[in-house]
């Protein structure tokens, strides 16, 4: 069993090893993935992955701090961070007050923030009353609705300042680490470089002080779409539908329940 990590270590970590982020949203998945992750997220992407929803808008903080105690269940020994969903953090007065539930009502080890320069005033407000944060820049899928679309970030040098610049204010508010998602692996590369706490890419390249996946993607649970960033590990949506498609079979021919499934 892998020791936990804590914020200290995974600050240590930059430059040194990759870190292992991988979603998760119940105690059963948590306990599977908690050998090999260094940090289970749970993110608000359970609203589309595990609820069925076209994006992540409508995620609750109830739905948030169950799922996150369900993880903490599961998986006592990893380091496990909490996504703050949308409309929870509009202020830093309203962030904070948030947040303490989050932590007052769930053992995860910190929250998740999107937003560069425009969420430093709320990460600061956060960091200073011991809330730990983990910031989130780039493709920001809880503004899909307001940019019209998930769009790859870093195309041009204005984006790859403005990335640089939203690094740096995330760092300077107190963050201990920080997610990039869905920007052009160059950029990405020159914004790890840019800030001394580790920059966990999500569709960003190799060239970033770790990875993170949705599991159902990476496990192939996920049919209606793989992102360009997926790769899947396992067929997992196939390997489900043929065991329950030979239990079915097994019950309608009545093999199963066999003398030796039997009292």
């Amino acid at each position: 069993m892998n020791k936990k990590l804590t914020i200290s270590s995974i600050k240590k970590s930059k430059g040194v090893k990759p870190l292992v982020m991988i979603t998760a949203y119940d105690a059963l998945f948590a306990k599977l993935f908690e050998e090999s992750a260094d940090m289970i997220l749970v993110g608000d992407s359970l609203n589309m992955s595990f609820a069925g929803k076209s994006d992540t808008i409508s995620t609750t903080l109830e739905q948030m701090i169950y799922h996150t105690n369900a993880v903490c269940s599961g998986a006592k020994n990893s380091f496990v961070i909490c996504d703050m969903p949308f409309g929870t953090y509009t202020t830093k007065e309203k962030a904070l007050d948030n947040a303490t539930r989050v932590f007052q009502e769930t053992l995860a080890d910190c929250v998740k923030i999107e937003g560069g320069v425009e969420k430093a005033e709320v990460i600061k407000h956060l960091t200073e009353n011991g809330i730990a944060v983990c910031g989130h820049i780039g493709l920001l899928p809880q503004s899909v609705r307001s940019e019209g679309g998930y769009k790859v970030k870093g195309k041009t040098q204005e984006e790859k300042a403005s990335l640089i610049a939203d690094a740096k204010a995330v760092e300077d508010a107190g963050a201990f680490c920080m997610v990039i998602e869905g920007t052009k692996a160059d950029v990405a590369k020159a914004v790890a470089e840019a800030v001394s706490i580790p920059v966990i890419g999500i569709g960003a390249g190799h060239d970033v002080d770790g990875q993170v996946l949705v599991f159902s993607d990476m496990l192939g649970f996920f049919e209606e779409f793989t992102p360009k960033f997926v790769k899947k590990y396992l067929n997992g949506a196939t390997l489900v539908k043929d065991a329950v498609a030979n239990y079915a079979d097994e019950v309608h021919t009545k093999v199963f329940p066999s003398e030796e499934y039997t009292y």
